[in-house]
Order: structure tokens, then C-alpha cells, then sequence
């Protein structure tokens, strides 16, 4: 979740606990008003505003920190998303030249999708076997083009650059 959004949601809890507290003095000081026969002078008075300052407290301070991560705190940023361009198909023409066009069509596929795609999915969108697939892609990755990732129970085809 983005820092921004998180302080926003800090904020508005803190929001909800100035609500409470308010909510809870009021109802606070009318039973200490209807209880209280000596005025000023009743200790339950302190008490009261003890708990007071002690919540609004609370409350800024859960408030300062959504501030803090709104104002301070940098987005982080997905490290794929720094490490390299999108890939283009100009990029490997050398390559596509060179191979058969079973290959080549798993290749711009892997391509297409900017780098990254499910084994299974290029089982589904070639409709080749998958022991085809998986021959073709061991033939790739021989020639450096790809490289597959284990990921639960099917592999991801990354494009190396």
C-alpha cells in the first residue's frame, strides 16, 4: 500500500478517536454535572480533564504520524520497474532472424508482454503441447534469450536483456 494512502488512513482513525473522545467528554460531563454537588472543587472535575488531555493526546499524536506519512515519506517504487525498459522487438531482430517461426512466436510473446509471462498462459495463447512449449523454451533459454522461474506450480518466462 502507497505511504500517502496509509496516512490517510491514520488520519482519518485519528478523525474517529477526536470523535470518541469528544463524544465521551460530553456524556463525561453531564454524569459528573448530575453527580457532583461541590462545584468546581470535585475531584471527579480533574479526573475528567486528566483523561481529556491524556486522549487528545493520543489523538494528535496518531495524527502527526499520518501527517508524517503523508508529507516525508518517499512512494517506493517496484525495483522491475527501475531495472530495465520495456523490451521491444527491434531489440532481439538478430535473434528473430535467426530462428524458426515456432520459436520466434514464443519469443515475441514473451516479448508482447513486456518481459514476463506465465508458461502455462504461452501454452494457452500458442496452443501448442506443453512438452513443445517446454522444448521451444529450453532452446531459448540455451541461446540466453529467456530464463524460467519457478513460481508455485508453473514457471514464469522472464526475457533477459
Amino acid at each position: 500500500m502507497k505511504n500517502r494512502t496509509v496516512g490517510v488512513l491514520v488520519i482519518g482513525i485519528a478523525l474517529l478517536i477526536g470523535f470518541i473522545i469528544w463524544a465521551f467528554n460530553r456524556a463525561m460531563t453531564q454524569i459528573v454535572n448530575t453527580a457532583c454537588s461541590h462545584g468546581p472543587a470535585c475531584p471527579m472535575w480533574g479526573t475528567l480533564n486528566f483523561q481529556t488531555y491524556v486522549s487528545v493526546g493520543i489523538m494528535v499524536f496518531v495524527a502527526a504520524i499520518g501527517g508524517y506519512l503523508i508529507i516525508f515519506t518517499p512512494e517506493p517504487t517496484h525495483p522491475q520497474a527501475q531495472r530495465r525498459p520495456a523490451p521491444k522487438p527491434e531489440d532481439y531482430k538478430d535473434e528473430l532472424a535467426a530462428m524458426g517461426d515456432d520459436d520466434r512466436r514464443l519469443l515475441m510473446l514473451v516479448i508482447d508482454a513486456k518481459g514476463s509471462l506465465f508458461q502455462s498462459d504461452l501454452v494457452a495463447k500458442t496452443g501448442f503441447s506443453k512438452v513443445k512449449t517446454t522444448r521451444i523454451l529450453d532452446r531459448l533459454e540455451g541461446k540466453g534469450l529467456i530464463e524460467r522461474k519457478r513460481r508455485g506450480m508453473t514457471n514464469v518466462v522472464l526475457l533477459r536483456h
